[in-house]
């Protein structure tokens, strides 16, 4: 197969995935990977296959492609090949929860010196760099990232990538509890997609639907957190897109949840299981199970809630989620207080505040945890971030956690 007809042949995949014939289009792809001797066309065509397996959630297909991809790029023997192919990679361990593979690949794209492309797709890398660290709670760096893959979009004009941002932006507002910044950021990321996203795929719409709809459901607005994720459903079941209908469902869960109907939360939560344990998103699976611990102390059936939160301990374990973690520590101090079992519920309250100051969930100038209630917050240029009442009333001359950190110990 000759370059130009290696060209026509993606294109034709495109065509087809685009008018939700995914199956067929895969079939295409394949087809030219078996025979085309055109090497930047195989690049091409590798590209393709790793965004349709990202969306239906197969995501070990998505990495196996990224590795091919890599070789390929290293035939081409061109920087901005091998920094495209090294973003896959991150973003393929991003998806399957191996975050510190993630924050490697992304380092290794961001030391290569390519051409303006690369310079490009460094939005990207931050981007998949912030939702590494969030996924392992280093809550500083992911802003950090966050806000630098918001300078690239802002100075290269890619709204697609600043819609993305914002999406991340607000599911990393939603975890430490700022509540009005989790619901304002997708409602940004909701008004990019009026105003340019006429040619975007519907996925964009979906994204910032959903998490509006999780931001809403934690201010109580149930019916608002209703409708924007029954619209992100229907788009997700409409194009098939495995992972989005997961977390749909969790969401519903949660809503009903917080209505106190267990027993139509169970089944939602049962059906969001079931496809994040198919496509492998683990960190998907400590929400779903930290939400039926909730359902269960509900019930006060404690003994069922604890054999969750084991489940959810040894996978939060396993990916360095201390976020995670320190949920699970919560939980198991109310359950062992109402127990009155003394002993456990001192270990966990240990354990809890070690959580704290491991991921400096506190504001540096009240001493206050972050992230116990709803709470507006605010972020010093330097990603740390202060309960926004403390900096009106104190005001700052400087980041006093970065002041205590650059103390030399000697003179502690």
């Amino acid at each position: 197969m000759g370059q130009d007809q290696t060209k026509q042949q993606i294109e034709k995949g495109l065509h087809l995935y685009q008018s939700n014939q995914t199956e067929k289009a895969l079939q295409v792809w394949m087809r030219v990977l078996e025979k085309s001797a055109d090497p930047a066309g195989r690049f091409r065509v590798l590209g393709c296959l790793i965004t349709a397996h990202a969306e239906m959630g197969r995501y070990k297909d998505m990495l196996k492609f990224a590795v091919v991809q890599i070789d390929t790029a290293r035939e081409l023997e061109d920087p901005d090949y091998l920094t495209e192919s090294y973003l896959n990679l991150a973003r393929s361990n991003e998806k399957l929860c191996e975050f510190q593979k993630t924050i490697s690949y992304c380092k290794t794209c961001l030391n290569m010196q390519g051409t303006t492309v690369s310079l490009q797709l460094n939005g990207q890398v931050s981007l998949s760099m912030g939702n590494a660290f969030l996924g392992l709670s280093i809550f500083q760096k992911a802003l950090e990232c966050f806000e630098k893959a918001l300078r690239y979009a802002h100075n290269n004009d890619d709204k697609m990538l600043e819609c993305r941002v914002c999406c991340s932006l607000g599911n990393f507002y939603a975890q430490i509890k700022d509540y009005e910044k989790a619901l304002f950021f997708p409602c940004k990321a909701a008004e990019l997609v009026n105003d340019y996203g006429k040619g975007w795929s519907l996925k964009y719409r979906a994204m910032s639907q959903y998490h509006m709809a999780v931001a809403y459901q934690k201010l109580g607005r149930l019916a608002d957190a209703m409708d924007c994720c029954e619209e992100s459903m229907k788009i997700a079941l409409q194009h098939g897109d495995r992972p989005l209908q997961a977390l749909c469902l969790l969401c519903f869960a949660d809503i009903h949840r917080s209505r106190k109907d267990v027993q139509t939360a169970f089944p939602r939560y049962d059906s969001s299981m079931s496809i994040m344990t198919e496509i492998g998103n683990r960190l998907g699976l400590i929400q779903v199970l930290l939400g039926v611990t909730k359902c269960w102390m509900i019930k006060k059936e404690l003994d069922k809630a604890l054999e969750s939160i084991e489940k959810a301990q040894e996978l939060a374990e396993g990916l360095g989620n201390k976020l995670g973690l320190l949920k699970l520590h919560c939980l198991c101090e109310r359950i062992y207080r109402s127990k009155g079992q003394q002993r456990e519920l001192r270990d966990h309250v240990v354990k809890f505040h070690e959580c704290v100051e491991e991921m400096e969930l506190y504001c540096g100038m009240c001493g206050e945890s972050i992230g116990e209630k709803n709470n507006q917050l605010q972020a010093l240029p330097c990603s740390h971030f202060f309960h926004l009442k403390c900096l009106q009333t104190n005001g700052t001359r400087g980041c006093p956690n970065c002041r205590r950190l650059s103390v030399k110990p000697g003179y502690v």
